[in-house]
């Protein structure tokens, strides 16, 4: 897969970001199954817990777009190092995942690393295991 487009669309992201309180900036660029792309930023809140970030950002939009199938994601933060999706974030990955989804952490646009989704969250707790739930109340 040819990662550019997507990085540059997710460098092009963090520039939108709201970020009065934390100052750090992210943005993140989504590829879903039949090849669309969407785009977010972090957008925070004086009350944090209002807050979301970059990556839900995208695939809220993709999934309210229609596209639920998600290939791949690419997430920038810092320049410094790479930006790994928080807990919540990867959560919402894992429900839209395709199998063998990519996550491309980006420095910038010369500098990625690129990691499947089992690796950053191993044992996710996902669809299948809501089916074998016991039931509690007849």
């Amino acid at each position: 897969m040819d990662y550019k487009k997507l990085i540059s669309e997710a460098v092009a992201a963090k520039k939108l970001a709201y970020a009065p309180y934390s100052k750090f900036k992210v943005g993140a660029a989504v590829l879903t199954g039949d090849g669309s792309l969407y785009t977010g930023c972090n957008i925070e809140n004086a009350s944090y817990g209002a807050t979301n970030c970059a990556e839900r950002t995208a695939i809220f939009k993709a999934i309210s777009e229609g596209h639920g199938d998600l290939k791949a994601i690419a997430i920038v933060g810092s320049n410094k190092d790479y930006t790994y999706p928080c807990g919540i974030c990867r959560q919402v990955i894992s429900e839209f995942a395709q199998k063998d989804m990519e996550i491309i952490l980006v420095k910038n646009e010369n500098e990625y690393i690129v990691k499947k989704l089992e690796e950053i969250l191993p044992y996710a707790f996902i669809k299948k295991h809501l089916e074998n739930r016991e039931k509690v109340y007849d």
